[in-house]
């Protein structure tokens, strides 16, 4: 498949959760190789989405493929060869080492009771120093920092092996110098091994500078998809957020940054159209 091509299509697909309509009929392609950000309101899809394309969530009605296929004819462990995902609120016991959760994501590559072999010790340890990890390598989870935690359970997608990787809100409960460590890894995976990453971001700024390509979900339907500059506007940000903002290009970056204002705050929109 070349970049071309989309790796997954969403046609005419609705999903329910917990008894509600999460998506509503949405069409959906996502391209190869680039970083892609969820984007939306609580609520309005996003993490259903990136479930129903893991194979996680079954959809009530259409059609959905994966690399060409239909998802239903994929086999879970010859999907998880293909995509790799990290869920919001990932757990393991706190006395688990490092070394041992990325262990775990070798389980695609390996049968049930088969020992661990030469290709998963070598491939735990790239992802081990992809993510600045080598040295706390035998360090229980509990002994760590919430941003060395994260690192970890990144490793553990990493050591999968898989060409794309769906992350859910990677950054949540993390300060801003761990959330952009954690980007700015995303990004140098992308660049250097051509991984593909979907992502969803609640953050409009950290979409707006990491993301190759926006999907803007709003209660259950999708706004508009394509290159973040195009998606990411001041009108379709105030159409799906209530709030208005104004996208503000800065020196020295190369990309612009969101400024949100104070709802109803005449004072402030003012001050930002000067």
């Amino acid at each position: 498949m070349s970049q071309a091509d989309p790796f997954a299509t969403l046609s005419a697909m609705t999903a329910r959760y917990e008894g509600a309509t999460a998506l509503d009929d949405i069409d959906l392609s996502l391209p190869e190789g680039q970083i892609i950000a969820f984007c939306g309101p609580n609520g309005s899809g996003k993490s259903t989405a990136l479930r129903v394309l893991r194979a996680l969530h079954a959809p009530e009605a259409g059609a959905v493929e994966v690399a060409g296929r239909p998802i239903a004819d994929w086999r879970p462990r010859d999907l998880a060869r293909e995509i790799a995902m990290l869920s919001q609120s990932p757990s393991a016991p706190e006395d688990m080492s490092v070394r041992d959760l990325a262990l775990l994501g070798r389980y695609a590559h390996r049968g049930r009771f088969s020992p661990v072999s030469q290709a998963d010790r070598q491939a735990v340890e790239r992802a081990l120093q992809a993510t600045n990890m080598s040295d706390l390598a035998e360090r229980c989870l509990g002994q760590l920092s919430g941003g060395q935690v994260q690192r970890a359970w990144i490793a553990m997608v990493l050591a999968q092996d898989a060409p794309r990787i769906f992350l859910d809100e990677p950054t949540n409960h993390l300060d801003i110098a761990h959330a952009l460590d954690i980007l700015d890894l995303i990004t140098g995976l992308n660049r250097e091994d051509g991984r593909g990453f979907v992502i969803v971001l609640h953050d409009l700024n950290h979409a707006m500078r990491y993301a190759d390509h926006v999907v803007l979900f709003d209660q259950g339907r999708i706004v508009r998809t394509g290159p973040t500059r195009e998606v990411l506007t001041e009108e379709r940000i105030r159409q799906v957020f209530d709030i208005d903002c104004r996208i503000v290009d800065l020196p020295g970056l190369d990309r612009p940054v969101v400024v949100p204002l104070s709802r109803g705050s005449d004072t402030m929109l003012a001050c930002a159209a000067q």
